[in-house]
């Protein structure tokens, strides 16, 4: 893209996430160019940015697979800086590492709090959706940038429900995932419930149903993210051998490693829907005109700080 094009908001992104930054960049009318990414035969990684940039710079990087996507955070927000970027903003739809928000043993890294602090070293401000805090109220407190936004996935996915379930009874799979169950059902007034869960490793768990009437109802599971589809898997055949007349999934992050949505499947579950935030065959519902109005509202503060300057 020539540089003539970037005199406005530019959001930049990687290849793999063109379509999810096309998207975002209309609904945001904000300029779009890639960021080339070259990998050599030993790993490391070079990277190349459009030059010069605007003063406000918008870089899209779903975190799933987080590992090598941080050093690449690193190495595009500091180059943004030295091409004229002032204000960096960070959408990460999926943010990662946010599970360990404590030392449940002694020695343990608390990930939440270092990458947390890791990203806000780079950037002025985060927009994520249904990041995973449990024992942190805010995400602001797990990373302490200037503008910390979420989103949620729940409205969306409600409405999608709505459109395809009669009288649907929400059940979110374990106890962390109470709030996003009540905001959906709040969005329809739909009934809803949570399980209780006992996990004895990442792929063995124990769930206790609610105590409330499952039979002939349709249910719908529903959580911020599904990653191997055990704790839902078990969930689903409870509430079917329970007289339920069906169950689905939906989720605001489809990570699914491995065999999860062949697990869903042998488990009797029939549909899965997600949002967008991570790119997955079960997408359903597309979450940019969301982030596309949180980006527009910090532009719009931004512009206001350099006026009153």
């Amino acid at each position: 893209m020539k540089s003539s094009t970037l005199s406005k908001s530019v959001l930049l992104y990687f290849e793999a996430e063109q379509d999810s930054a096309t998207r975002i960049a209309h609904a945001g009318n904000l300029a779009l160019a890639q960021i080339d990414s070259h990998h050599f035969p030993d790993g490391e990684m070079k990277l190349r940015l459009p030059a010069p940039l605007p003063a406000q710079v918008v870089i899209l990087r779903t975190l799933n697979d987080p590992n090598e996507k941080l050093i690449e955070l690193l190495l595009v927000a500091q180059t943004a800086r030295d091409l004229g970027a002032r204000h960096l903003t960070l959408v990460a739809p999926y943010l990662a590492y946010m599970r360990q928000d404590i030392a449940f043993h002694p020695g343990e890294a608390i990930s939440q709090r270092i990458v947390g602090r890791f990203l806000a070293g780079l950037f002025d401000a985060v927009v994520t959706v249904d990041p995973h805090l449990h024992r942190v109220a805010t995400l602001q407190e797990a990373m302490p940038v200037t503008n910390a936004v979420v989103l949620s996935g729940a409205p969306l996915l409600s409405d999608l429900i709505a459109a395809r379930r009669q009288r649907p009874l929400l059940v979110g799979p374990d106890e962390e995932s109470a709030q996003w169950v009540a905001m959906a059902a709040s969005r329809h007034g739909f009934d809803h419930a949570v399980c209780s869960k006992v996990r004895h490793g990442d792929r063995a768990v124990d769930v206790v149903l609610p105590d409330l009437p499952v039979l002939g109802r349709q249910i719908v599971l529903l959580d911020d993210v599904a990653s191997t589809g055990h704790t839902v898997a078990k969930a689903a055949r409870l509430l079917l051998a329970a007289g339920a007349a069906s169950v689905d999934v939906a989720v605001t992050h489809a990570l699914f490693s491995g065999d999860a949505l062949q697990l869903l499947q042998t488990a009797g579950v029939g549909e899965v829907w997600s949002t967008d935030c991570i790119t997955h065959p079960s997408n359903a519902v597309s979450m940019a005109a969301t982030i596309a109005q949180a980006l527009t509202q910090i532009q719009e503060e931004v512009q206001k700080s350099a006026i009153r300057r």
